[in-house]
């Protein structure tokens, strides 16, 4: 006689809890994107009127630019040896070495320098931004601005944003250099390629298309970056622990949306 089958009732209960968790989640993400795009909306509406202070936006260029250069010059060091080791590796047997400053060249300039440095800056940015909007809530900064009538997105976020639009930009640029420079010190010391070699395989198949788009999407990750911590700063609930939770959840959606706009950037131009 054939047993019943016998169901594994827990099994099917943790199954269950882990769908909804990330249903939940989903819903959670996707709403959070649209409050994201309504600040967004407001906040360009609204960039026309920092003409009468230019000063704030001149401000935070410094404090997000010039003060991010350090790290996103450790970074890239990093990123272009690395470029060079892995793809020496994958050449290993199979291409010839004198392509590799073309395949080094294309992974920087398209993807590897203005992902990494967006993601890098995201988590000095979004972190800090969030902090400073959720401690202004805190200490209800915001209210006393809005009791004087003043708008805190026009005074807060759209310097930042500008800030963070324009200098993304320069901080690839930057990161590109720097990442060239350590690729070609690399290739020298650890690999069999000439000088010579490298840099004329770096003009092999070279585009200023490529550059353009490597360059421009990068301003999109400049809003994605102040959008996301201005959002969770004004969402973020009174106290240290709610600033805590703002800075957390700033840096981790603004690597996600930087992410995935880097994907649609690429399926939409490539």
């Amino acid at each position: 006689m054939i047993s019943p089958l016998r169901i594994p009732v827990a099994a099917l209960e943790k199954t269950g809890r882990l769908g909804f968790g990330l249903r939940n989640a989903a819903y959670v993400f996707f709403a959070h994107v649209l409050y994201i795009s309504e600040l967004a909306y407001k906040t360009v509406v609204r960039a026309p009127l920092l003409f009468k202070n230019v000063s704030l936006s001149i401000e935070q260029m410094y404090i997000i630019g010039l003060e991010s250069l350090g790290l996103v010059a450790v970074t890239s060091v990093f990123v272009g040896g690395e470029a060079v080791v892995q793809a020496t590796y994958q050449f290993s047997g199979y291409v010839t070495l004198r392509y590799l400053g073309m395949v080094v060249c294309k992974a920087l300039i398209t993807e590897l320098c203005p992902v990494i440095t967006a993601l890098v800056v995201s988590s000095r940015i979004s972190t800090a931004i969030a902090a400073e909007i959720g401690s202004m809530k805190a200490t209800e900064q915001l209210d006393a601005m809005a009791c004087l009538s003043l708008d805190p997105i026009r005074y807060l976020i759209v310097p930042k944003t500008i800030a963070c639009v324009c200098m993304m930009p320069v901080l690839v640029i930057f990161s590109e250099l720097v990442a060239f420079t350590a690729s070609i010190i690399t290739a020298l010391l650890f690999t069999d390629v000439s000088l010579t070699t490298y840099l004329l395989s770096l003009r092999m198949f070279f585009f200023p298309k490529d550059l353009f788009i490597g360059v421009a999407k990068t301003m999109v990750f400049g809003m994605v970056i102040a959008m996301t911590g201005a959002h969770f700063g004004f969402q973020s609930t009174k106290g240290a622990e709610g600033v805590g939770e703002a800075t957390t959840k700033a840096v981790m959606t603004a690597a996600v949306l930087i992410l995935v706009f880097d994907f649609v950037i690429a399926f939409l131009v490539l």
